[in-house]
Order: C-alpha cells, then sequence, then structure tokens
C-alpha cells in the first residue's frame, strides 16, 4: 500500500509538471559555474548577462569579498540560532546601524530573505480586523504576506492614483476611525513598489504619500528595485523625491544592488522594536551568515564613496546608451530593468533560446511572475557592463525580437 501511495503521489506530479509544459511555463533550474558578472558561466560556455539583479557589479567585488571574509575569520560560518536567542552577532548590528543612517530613519531590522521580510512585516502590522491596498503589480511576496496576514484585501490598477484614491474611500467607510481602540486600532496599510520589478517603471510617490496622508493610512514602499541606484548616494526612490520621512515603513533588499543577501525594513525605533516582538519570521528563523552582513555593511559604506558614484554614474550612462538606441523609455526615473514586451510565452521562450544560441542570456518572464498573455524578455543592466556589451544585445534584439514583431 505504502509504494502505492508514493507512485500515486508522483503520477500526480508528473501529470501537472505535463500541463505545466503544455502552457509553455515549465522551468528549470540552470547551473553557473562563475561568479556573478557581466559575463558567466553556464553548462561550459561564456555568455554575455543580462539577467541579474546585481546592478553595480559588487556580487564579485573584492571590497565586499574581503568584508566577508574577515567577517568569516572573527566570527564563523553561522550565526548559530535566531538572534533572540544567542544568534544576534555584531556583524548584524553594524548592519543595521548603518542602514539607518543610510535611509536617514531612527532604526532598521534585517531579515534572512527579501521574501521573509514582506511576510514577517505585513503580518506583524495587520490582522483580520485592518485592510490593505495594494499596486497591482507589486511582488509576489507582498501580496502572499497580504494573504496570510488575515487583512482585507484590495488591489488597485497600476500606479492609478484615481484607483488608489477609490478604494481608500471604500477603506474609510468600511472600518472605524482609529481612535475607538487604542490596543487594536483598526488601520490601512498601502502597499507599493518604487520601481517595479518585471516592469521597470517608478510609483507615483510623491502622490501616493499625500493620498495616504489625507485618509490616515499607513504606506510602505519597497525599495528592492532603487536602492543603490537612485537618489542620492543611491539612497532611493524616497529619498530622491523628498517624501523618505513621510513613509512609515521602508522595506528593501540587500541581495541586488548592494551585492549580498538578506531583506531589511528601515523606519521609526517603534517599529523596528516592536517587529523584533512580532515578525515571526525575524523571530523564529536561524540568523543570516554574518559574512552577508558584513558584505552588505560594505556594500552601504562602498555607495557613499567617490567610487560608488563613480559605478552608479557608469550604470546610468548604460541605460541611457539602450534607451537612446530603443524605445524603451518605461521611466524618467533611469532604473536598471528594461522589459521586451513580446506577449505570446512560447514566443518569449523562443526569444531567450535563440539570444542564447548568441550567447547571450536574457530571462523570458511568464506566467505567474507576470500576467498571463504579458511574456516578456526582462533585461537588466548593470555597471559592468561596457559600451559594446550594450550594443551586442540591441544588434541581437533587433535580429529576434524586432524582426518578428
Amino acid at each position: 500500500m505504502g509504494h502505492r501511495a508514493v507512485n500515486d503521489f508522483n503520477s500526480e506530479l508528473k501529470h501537472r509538471l505535463d500541463a505545466i509544459r503544455e502552457q509553455n511555463l515549465f522551468r528549470e533550474l540552470r547551473r553557473v559555474d562563475s561568479a556573478q558578472g557581466p559575463r558567466i558561466n553556464i553548462g561550459g560556455k561564456i555568455f554575455l548577462n543580462f539577467s541579474s539583479n546585481d546592478y553595480l557589479g559588487l556580487a564579485n567585488d573584492p571590497i565586499l569579498k574581503e568584508a566577508a571574509i574577515k567577517a568569516i575569520e572573527k566570527f564563523g560560518i553561522g550565526a548559530g540560532a535566531s538572534r533572540l536567542i544567542c544568534g544576534s552577532l555584531t556583524p548584524f548590528h553594524q548592519l543595521e546601524e548603518t542602514l539607518a543612517d543610510f535611509k536617514r530613519t531612527e532604526a532598521a531590522l534585517t531579515f534572512s530573505t527579501g521574501y521573509a521580510t514582506a511576510i514577517g512585516t505585513i503580518g506583524a502590522l495587520m490582522g483580520k480586523d485592518n485592510i490593505i491596498i495594494l499596486d497591482k503589480l507589486v511582488h509576489a511576496s507582498i501580496v502572499d504576506a497580504a494573504k496570510l496576514s488575515s487583512a482585507k484585501l484590495r488591489v488597485f490598477a497600476h500606479n492609478d492614483l484615481n484607483d488608489l484614491e477609490d478604494k481608500l474611500k471604500w477603506a474609510g467607510k468600511n472600518i472605524e476611525h482609529p481612535t475607538s481602540n487604542i490596543l487594536h486600532p483598526k488601520r490601512v496599510l498601502i502597499v507599493t513598489e518604487s520601481i517595479f520589478s518585471m516592469d521597470g517603471d517608478a510609483a507615483p510617490l510623491r502622490e501616493i504619500v499625500a493620498l495616504k496622508e489625507k485618509y490616515g493610512a499607513w504606506l510602505m514602499v519597497d525599495e528592492a528595485h532603487a536602492t543603490g541606484i537612485i537618489g542620492e548616494n543611491g539612497c532611493g526612490l524616497a529619498d530622491e523625491l523628498g517624501v523618505g520621512g513621510q513613509i512609515e515603513i521602508q522595506m528593501g533588499t540587500l541581495g541586488k544592488a548592494l551585492g549580498a543577501s538578506g531583506g531589511y525594513i528601515c523606519g521609526s525605533r517603534a517599529l523596528i522594536d516592536y517587529l523584533v516582538n512580532r515578525a515571526r519570521s525575524f523571530i523564529f528563523s536561524t540568523a543570516p551568515v554574518p559574512a552577508a552582513a558584513a558584505a552588505a555593511t560594505a556594500a552601504i559604506q562602498f555607495l557613499q564613496s567617490a567610487e560608488g558614484e563613480r559605478r552608479q554614474k557608469h550604470l546610468r550612462a548604460r541605460v541611457a546608451e539602450f534607451q537612446s538606441q530603443t524605445s524603451n523609455r518605461k521611466s524618467q526615473i533611469p532604473g536598471a530593468i528594461i522589459p521586451i514586451l513580446i506577449g505570446d510565452e512560447s514566443k518569449a521562450v523562443e526569444a531567450a533560446a535563440k539570444l542564447r544560441e548568441q550567447n547571450i542570456f536574457v530571462p523570458a518572464i511568464r506566467y505567474p511572475t507576470v500576467a498571463r498573455g504579458k511574456a516578456r524578455l526582462r533585461v537588466t543592466l548593470s555597471a559592468s557592463h561596457s559600451t559594446g556589451d550594450i550594443s551586442t544585445l540591441i544588434r541581437a534584439l533587433e535580429q529576434i525580437v524586432n524582426r518578428k514583431s
């Protein structure tokens, strides 16, 4: 009977996988035998890499590697336990102090991943008596966090301020204003990204801040794809627009432009103290490796140096070069994400395969990462790319994508 149950289980999974393949949605892991960089080794072949979120080329930078090695020598590999037990090692505190100073907030808290950051933070702050209003294109981790929180969930059309205001008006009619119950007030939380991960466009943060102030809501902004590349020293879009001090919860990741790993929340001291006591993904997770925290600290310090400024300018130049030679002007803010919209999933997969034939690696993004029929090639640029790299990519796209259309 035991063998029959296992066989039935595997048979069912194979049936589901066949359905995924039929929809051109099957994914597989590709082993990379090199460090992240403008070129990567996959299966013994060297590819020009336009798939990484390592926007500033810091993931393999000697400065970060040296910081990580020193942390390993002093603090070892593992943290030993969750940070509330015995794992709150010095590198984590140094990173959080550096982050808070960098983001100009009272305090910061780091998590093992960006996903854990969203799940822990939203779950701690919101419950079944609250309302969460999300931009339609926010990251899956934020959507999952909102669902798991048991709060009432509403979605506004992407970057549509009128729709957001309609949702805020609706929320105002469906909950009491938070004065009747001091211990457990009913609240509304708006969540958006600053630079969107699949479209590369920017949120109208000034206008969203004005709306949340008008209706007494809280605002959480995910700066994952803006931190390190936008604003003074790469502080982010909120800082660039001058609204950082009006955003209750600033979220971001350490594994993109900062070249390390993990996620963070920056905000008031009260917010951070509350998350330490209530964010389950923080409380019940073994602390990240101290080497990653030390590397992230080194990355933030690098951003604020003359060389860091030069690296950011170099990235902006590569983005400008790409935009000047194509019609992909998705935003006036110079982010590093450029989507090449194709639509059909099978055509997107085919285009990515043809690029690989020319030793260019660009991922085909399909459902459920984007909506059905909205498949695309997602090009991400790095400060490590050269002008020649950009020209090579554009020539290939002209042959493969534009000729098809």
